[in-house]
């Protein structure tokens, strides 16, 4: 990241930070968290505009406007390390009740690789929203037309095959060393590219700044239709309907890994103001431009809340946690 960059983020976090600020005086002052949720919510996304969690973000507030479920709603991107920037403003608004933050797979690698003082036991569990799924792409004048063509070149010198995708320890991270390890290649030799989100990912890759790409496929979906991009797999256990790219699993390679993306709220709330989080949350998945959402991104529907959602959610962060330290990517 250059000097300007690094400027441009600082300045956009402290924009972030007085905007979020905002929110939690509202609160304070309405003096009833139930009825502020309603009269204006703030989506937290813990990435730069163009990637997956802020088009669930994007998608939920439309979704809330088009069903009149909230008054106003606002999006507010926090990037950085792996969500873990994003995390720890929503940790800081503690008892903010008009406050949701968009989390997902991509956040539990984050939190390992990133060694953050924050965990999503810190948060307060809303929902889980929907699974999105891995696509590998490569520009589409790549000398890798298929997957076994990259595995060869992963083999013969893993360093010289450039594989962007989001931040470290993410699913896109993730998956790029199951991949290695599966085809016998050290995963600490594969030579990734971290971005803080898909559209920053997509910008290198049509440049060819890096060779490969790993997202989820709706970020890359339009290039793709396009003829810009050419997917050579997906990262799920059995072929997506409306989706056109064999699975890793048939091409023989073992690496299944979905992305689900959810909600959290701030740590301090009220049983009741979660209660009422949770009840805009389902109501919002209920319209029909969420339903219009899961079928246009290809989102599997994987509502879950309550104790439901908090057994899944502990259930994850093992699993993730675990195959992040195996991997060494801790």
């Amino acid at each position: 990241m250059t000097s300007k960059q690094r400027t441009l983020r600082a300045l956009g976090a402290a924009a972030a930070a007085l905007i979020i600020g905002a929110a939690t005086v509202n609160a304070a002052q309405s003096g009833d968290g139930a009825s502020e949720a309603r009269s204006k919510l703030t989506f937290i996304v813990p990435a730069d505009p163009g990637g997956g969690w802020d088009l669930v973000a994007r998608e939920g507030q439309n979704a809330l406007r088009e069903g009149d479920v909230v008054a106003n709603s606002q999006v507010v991107n926090v990037p950085g390390a792996g969500g873990t920037i994003g995390l720890a403003q929503t940790v800081r608004q503690a008892e903010t009740s008009n406050m949701l933050m968009v989390t997902g797979t991509v956040m539990i690698g984050g939190i390992v690789v990133n060694r953050s003082a924050h965990t999503l036991e810190d948060v307060t569990p809303i929902a889980r929203l929907a699974d999105d799924y891995e696509v590998i792409v490569v520009p589409a004048d790549s000398p890798y037309k298929t997957t076994a063509d990259l595995v060869d070149a992963l083999r013969e010198d893993p360093r010289a095959v450039a594989i962007g995708g989001g931040s470290l320890g993410g699913t896109d991270h993730l998956l790029a060393a199951m991949i290695a390890r599966d085809v016998g290649v050290d995963p600490q030799q594969v030579n990734y590219i971290p971005f803080s989100g898909g559209g920053e990912a997509l910008t290198s890759l049509l440049s060819h700044s890096v060779d490969v790409g790993i997202s989820g496929y709706n970020e890359f979906s339009d290039q793709i239709e396009a003829g810009n991009l050419r997917a050579l797999a997906v990262s799920a256990h059995e072929p997506v309907p409306g989706i056109d790219v064999p699975t890793l699993a048939e091409q023989g390679i073992d690496a299944v890994l979905p992305n689900w993306r959810g909600v959290m709220a701030p740590p301090g709330i009220s049983a009741e103001e979660r209660e009422e989080l949770t009840e805009i949350v389902t109501e919002m998945t209920r319209t029909p431009a969420w339903q219009d959402t899961l079928e246009r991104n290809r989102w599997d529907d994987t509502f879950q809340s309550g104790a439901e959602f908090e057994e899944f959610l502990s259930a994850e962060i093992d699993r993730i946690t675990t195959i992040t330290e195996e991997l060494g990517l801790s």
